[in-house]
Order: C-alpha cells, then sequence, then structure tokens
C-alpha cells in the first residue's frame, strides 16, 4: 500500500509502513494542512493489522522538521495561534498513541515542534551534523506541544531544563551524548539504519511489541508496583496467542518463526 497525499506520504511493505513529511521546501514545518495529513496516516496505520513497526522520516537532506509553521503562525489571531499549538500537541500525541513501535528517521535537523515530534517516537536515529533543539525560549515561549514533559522524562530534569532554558542547538553526536536519540550517524546512512531496525523489530511477535510498548509507556509514570501490574496484565495478553505457541515450535524446531499477529 502507497499513498501519496500532498504532504505526508505513506507507504507500507513486509510489515513495515514508512511515513514522510514531504514539505521539504518549507522545512517539513507543521501546518495545519500537514496536521490533518499525518493525523490520518496515523489512523490508517493504527488501523492496519499487517503493519508491525512505523518509520517517520522528513523528505529532503536539510530538515527533518523546522516545527510550527512560523509564516502560516504571523497570520494568525491569537485565538487561532491557541488552536494551531493545541493542534500540533494533539497529532504528537496520536504519534505516540500508535500501537507499533515507531523509529524516528531524522536525517535532517528538528527544532521546537520538530523535535517534540521526535521526542514522541520510541527511538530515534539523528544525523551527526544535523541540529536538534527545543529553541522556543528565543521567542520568548515554551515548547507548547509535550517537549517540557517529554524531554525530562527521556533524559532527566536537569539537562532538559539546560537545554530548554538556553534554547541550545545540539548537533546530533552531542543529542546523542545528551541521551536524546539512540543513535547519531552519518546523514547518508540514518535510513538503512532505520530500514534495518524495524526489519529486526518485524521479524518479532508483533502482539509482543505492542504489549511491551504498551507497558513501558503506561508504566513509566507509575509507582513501580502499579506499573509491575500493568506488565503482567500485558504479559497474559501474549499467553492467549498462537504467535506465542508458534515462537515455542520454531524454537523447538530450530527454524525461523513465523508469526501471523494472532
Amino acid at each position: 500500500m502507497s499513498s501519496s497525499k500532498t504532504l505526508v506520504q505513506t507507504a507500507a511493505h513486509d510489515g513495515i509502513a514508512r511515513i514522510t513529511l514531504n514539505r521539504p521546501q518549507a522545512a517539513n514545518a507543521l501546518s495545519l494542512a500537514l496536521l490533518d495529513e499525518l493525523e490520518a496516516a496515523c489512523d490508517w496505520v493504527a488501523q492496519e493489522h499487517n503493519i508491525r513497526v512505523v518509520i517517520l522520516a522528513g523528505a529532503g537532506e536539510k530538515a527533518f522538521c523546522a516545527g510550527a509553521d512560523l509564516k502560516e503562525r504571523a497570520n494568525m489571531t491569537e485565538s487561532e495561534a491557541i488552536y494551531a499549538v493545541k493542534r500540533i500537541g494533539e497529532v504528537i500525541a496520536r504519534v505516540e498513541k500508535l500501537p507499533q513501535p515507531v523509529i524516528a528517521d531524522v536525517g535532517g535537523s528538528a527544532f521546537g515542534g520538530g523535535l517534540e515530534l521526535c521526542l514522541a517516537c520510541d527511538v530515534r536515529i539523528f544525523a551527526e551534523d544535523s541540529f536538534y533543539g527545543l529553541t522556543e525560549t528565543k521567542l520568548a515561549i515554551i515548547p507548547g506541544a509535550g517537549g517540557t514533559q517529554r524531554l525530562p522524562r527521556l533524559i532527566g530534569s536537569g539537562k532538559a531544563k539546560e537545554l530548554i532554558f538556553t534554547a541550545r542547538r545540539l548537533t546530533g553526536t552531542e543529542a546523542r551524548k545528551y541521551g536524546l536519540c539512540e543513535w547519531a550517524l552519518p546523514r547518508e546512512k540514518t535510513s538503512a539504519a532505520a530500514s534495518q531496525l524495524a526489519v529486526e523489530m518485524a521479524s518479532n511477535g508483533p502482539i509482543a511489541l505492542q504489549a511491551a510498548k504498551k507497558a513501558i509507556n503506561e508504566g513509566a509514570a507509575l509507582p513501580l508496583e502499579a506499573a509491575l501490574a500493568v506488565e503482567r496484565e500485558a504479559y497474559l495478553q501474549t499467553l492467549q496467542t498462537e504467535d506465542r505457541l508458534e515462537g515455542l515450535a520454531s524454537f523447538k524446531e530450530k527454524r525461523p518463526p513465523v508469526y501471523k499477529g494472532k
């Protein structure tokens, strides 16, 4: 399956979906129209039983996503601007709530809402020489689409405050040291690495992938005892599946498993 809408392109093959922000002439900025298409792409992916892993990328070599579309924002009334910020937060949350693992293939720079979008993904692959940052305080505002909440949970409160208060731009290599991403690679290698990682994930039980993601995400905000209960519930869901029996059989027969998501 593939969809070539104007601002967001979606393609799926062998259980892996690639969603691409497609406004390279505008640094893939998050216009209201792009947000609508991104939300529609997420709705489709979430309902597709055969999709096991998602890759989120940006078209062009320069930028993954520059954040909010400030040219569009400049012509908005105050109430319209408030709605636009809310809309970015809603769609980023929609990405975060996808049941499948989501890999951010970030071969270009990401600022503001663009980096907040990365933070909503499960694994991030940055380009070594591109730049990343929550730079809103330079514009006398703050990250308003989850950055003040997701960044501290990812890298710790002190480091997050340092980056947000200074509006500092980090290279991908520096971002890796801060813990903003899991990989920092030469720009020309990010897409291949994202694809390889997606293939590795997609070879595992799809129900187990979703259960593990749910357990990790839901448990992160809970006390340990409650979080362990979430994990137990997620584990029990995998016990009732045909895939679990297939995993045991393939191990016994010394062959690759053939998981069907059942």
